[in-house]
């Protein structure tokens, strides 16, 4: 049975990680996606949207690309806003990128992601929100 690591072990992840790829940000401010990653922004961490029907465009301040496989540079946490059906090809695009941690978000559960992310040493947290974590840890990050 799958076990998120322990608040801890969150916190640490949080507090090391620069760069956050957000798969599935929209370039829509109501969008809960763009709420959180704006806020993950203005905690101090680098922002890059993953989402090919905005490839391409601008979203708070970044580039957007279409896939994790055209980030080219490292990548500590990739966070997911797509269905739980959806995740296990994220997943495995991910895993080409080596982030320290697959982090589903709140509703978003994939036993299979998590199996395939979990053999390639990446850890996995699963339905968390990403920006609630970070404000209930109080992690030290700017």
């Amino acid at each position: 049975m799958f076990h998120n690591p322990s608040d801890e072990r969150r916190r640490q992840l949080l507090e090391e990680a620069k760069t956050i790829a957000v798969v599935g940000l929209s370039n829509k401010p109501e969008r809960t996606s763009h709420m959180v990653a704006a806020a993950m922004q203005n905690a101090g961490y680098r922002i890059i949207p993953v989402n090919p029907t905005i490839a391409g465009e601008t979203v708070l301040g970044e580039r957007a690309v279409a896939s994790l496989s055209e980030i080219d540079e490292p990548v500590d946490i990739v966070n997911v806003f797509r269905r739980s059906e959806d995740v296990p090809p994220v997943a495995e695009e991910a895993v080409k990128l080596k982030p320290k941690a697959l982090w589903l978000q709140q509703g978003i559960v994939s036993e299979e992601a998590a199996a395939l992310a979990k053999q390639h040493g990446i850890e996995v947290i699963m339905d968390l929100c990403i920006k609630v974590d970070h404000a209930l840890l109080r992690v030290g990050k700017k």
